[in-house]
């Protein structure tokens, strides 16, 4: 059991004994994190935070995750954790603190639900400012670039495909995939030729199994974004291991309706995420890597 004082310098005490209203902590508890964080449960007399934390990287990552979560937390349409604060740990690392939510709901009707509220976000978050956000971000541990851009070809061309191909070069130089990537970014602008007027919505941007749940009112919440305002069908670009169903892409499309030549951009958007894998993971996913690139230079 943990108690209270003013946090004792540690900034994650001294903010729920503060801000957070709280005063004493009655019990801490770990609840996992993945491979990239550590992350504990904090119970405390004003209620129960989430916290992440990371001895192995700075503020920024974890300011920029409360920046997305904060995006679409304003949306007020899909669930997600309501940050609170994110900072630096005196002794190297950062932290997050997090509205922390019960899961363990039923999901007889989530997928549907999920669609639906997917959909919502993305009508209700728009920007004007163009393809981009407001700070760059990481896709796992990978940094993402975000600058503000007022297209969406080259947007996705520079700074999704194009970037990842200049990442696989510098951490496996394979020479191969490159130089059919770069083949590929010529090609993008016709590849997405049927896209008119496209708006910038706002995206989840890592939208897998792993990081969507259900509260225990069996709504769904969804969870770790690397936000980005971008094609709302790029937001499918994980969806090779999000498992979603029929309903979820008939309550989708009801939203937003769908666009003239989806499935054949959909391997497209896919690519990110598979080339990003490659250079998270190693060349395990260079096949399908080398498959979408070649399906698509094939076409012309």
């Amino acid at each position: 059991m943990a108690s209270g004082g003013d946090g004792d310098g540690d900034p994650i005490r001294h903010w729920i004994l503060g801000d957070g209203g709280a005063t004493k902590i009655t019990r801490i508890t770990p609840v996992g994190g993945g491979c990239i964080n550590a992350a504990n449960r904090y119970d405390t007399d004003a209620g129960s935070f989430f916290v992440k934390t990371n001895r192995g990287i700075d503020s920024s990552m974890f300011e920029a995750e409360a920046a997305g979560l904060d995006a679409m937390y304003r949306t007020n349409t899909v669930r997600v954790p309501k940050p609170l604060k994110a900072g630096s740990l005196p002794r190297g690392g950062s932290f997050i603190i997090m509205e922390y939510i019960e899961f363990g709901g039923s999901t007889l009707h989530g997928q549907r639900e999920l669609g639906r509220m997917l959909g919502k976000m993305h009508k209700a978050g728009i920007s004007d400012r163009g393809f981009g956000f407001e700070m760059d971000n990481t896709i796992g541990s990978t940094p993402q670039p975000n600058p503000w851009t007022p297209d969406w070809i080259t947007f996705f061309r520079d700074h999704r495909i194009g970037h990842q191909l200049e990442l696989l070069l510098t951490n496996y130089s394979d020479q191969q995939i490159y130089e059919k990537g770069k083949k590929l970014l010529e090609k993008i602008p016709y590849l997405l030729r049927d896209l008119k007027d496209v708006q910038p919505c706002l995206l989840h941007g890592d939208l897998w199994s792993g990081n969507m749940a259900y509260d225990k009112d069996g709504k769904p919440v969804i969870l770790d974004p690397a936000c980005y305002y971008g094609h709302n069908e790029a937001e499918f670009g994980m969806s090779w291991c999000a498992s979603f169903n029929s309903s979820f892409y008939d309550a989708y499309f009801k939203e937003m309706p769908k666009q003239k030549g989806f499935e054949d951009r959909l391997h497209l958007y896919k690519l990110y995420h598979y080339l990003n894998h490659y250079n998270l993971f190693g060349s395990s996913y260079r096949t399908q890597c080398i498959s979408i690139i070649s399906r698509y230079n094939n076409q012309l």
